[in-house]
């Protein structure tokens, strides 16, 4: 059964940084393509940043150069480095990833930004 486990949410003033977590389990973690996705309130839920196998990592546009997603297998987690965090960044934080064409997703961990 696979589970993903997001922590490391809270609340920043503009400017900070946080670290998220994802833990994986059930799931072979170094073969899997894995990804951070946000939902604020009122919206749809984006994709923030993906990473492959390879560790080869993507950003949409609005957080390239303030946040870095990176893994490590052995601890079979995720992680998304957040920085100089802007009130717009307030969601709710998700990683995902995808199994035979199906997706899985933790239950999401919240970051506030705000003054």
């Amino acid at each position: 059964q696979v589970q993903l486990v997001e922590s490391g949410g809270g609340l920043v003033q503009p400017g900070g940084s946080l670290r998220l977590s994802c833990a994986a389990s059930g799931t072979i973690f170094s073969s899997r393509v894995m990804r951070w996705y946000r939902q604020a309130s009122g919206k749809q839920r984006e994709l923030v940043a993906t990473i492959t196998t390879a560790g080869s990592a993507d950003y949409v546009d609005f957080v390239e150069g303030r946040f870095t997603i990176s893994r490590d297998n052995s601890k079979n987690t995720v992680y998304l480095q957040m920085n100089s965090l802007k009130p717009e960044d307030t969601a709710v934080y998700y990683c995902n990833m995808r199994r035979f064409g199906t997706d899985y997703w933790g239950k999401g961990t919240l970051v506030t930004v705000s003054s």
